[in-house]
């Protein structure tokens, strides 16, 4: 900006200069003619060109953007684990084959006759009516499986059932669980009503029901009439063996060998 006020008076100076000596011109003119004066040439000013005028700096480009920094990605989500599911409690079941008081019938639809042998079993006793039957035997064969699992019994065969007494509204029987061998003194903490005993022995015929257990009257009938017609006369105890004890009493699946002893 000063550079530029200094070349404007520079400019004015000049003018003002040549206006006087346009008057001096006109003043000799109106006076008549003077004498000859030696005037002195004009002082030739040196001037220069006004600079011309500063140009505004361009605009600055506008300064790029910094980068933004991309989101670090979220840690990879590392897979859990896989959770190895706990071994189920050892149930006293069978370390051996589980085995049915006798081997099984060739065929199933006629009766055949069988050697039974006493094996070891935890016991227990109870009462039931007809029609609560199944369920009342069912719930002592549960109850036994529970005695052995906590006296670490192991069973040796499937659940069975000895009728000691019947009459018209119902029966009593002696629920009994096969297992490998009676101990010495009695588990701590086994329920009062369970006890130890053993299974029939002895010569026996063997009837099979395959059927739901609510049609096993219809078997009972078939046995009845089997006895009559041979003339058999048998124990009044007779023992079933829950082979397949099925999911309830409607079960097609369910399967039982029934013994008889004759006398």
């Amino acid at each position: 900006m000063r550079n530029m006020r200094e070349a404007i008076m520079t400019y004015v100076r000049v003018l003002a200069g040549g206006f006087a000596g346009a008057l001096f011109c006109l003043a000799a003119t109106a006076t008549g003619p003077v004498a000859a004066q030696t005037v002195p040439p004009p002082v030739r000013v040196e001037t220069q060109p006004l600079p011309p005028l500063p140009q505004a700096p361009p605009p600055a480009a506008p300064a790029a953007p910094s980068p933004v920094p991309a989101p670090a990605p979220p840690p990879a989500a590392q897979a859990p684990s896989p959770q190895v599911p706990a071994a189920p409690p050892a149930a006293a079941g069978p370390a051996g084959p589980v085995v049915t008081l006798a081997p099984p019938p060739a065929d199933p639809t006629t009766p055949d006759e069988v050697m039974l042998s006493s094996r070891p079993a935890v016991t227990v006793q109870g009462q039931s009516t007809w029609d609560d039957g199944y369920e009342t035997l069912t719930k002592a064969f549960d109850v036994l499986r529970g005695e052995a699992a906590k006296a670490a019994l192991r069973v040796t065969g499937v659940p069975l059932a000895t009728f000691l007494e019947t009459d018209d509204l119902g029966f009593r029987f002696e629920a009994q669980l096969p297992v490998a061998s009676v101990p010495a003194a009695r588990p701590p903490g086994m329920a009062a009503e369970v006890g130890f005993g053993a299974t029939p022995a002895g010569k026996a015929i063997r009837f099979s029901h395959r059927a739901p257990y609510d049609d096993i009257d219809s078997t009972y009938e078939a046995i009845s009439a089997y006895l009559d017609s041979k003339g058999i006369e048998v124990k009044e105890n007779f023992t079933e063996e829950y082979v397949n004890p099925g999911v309830d009493a409607g079960d097609v699946a369910l399967e039982i060998f029934i013994y008889v002893q004759p006398k």
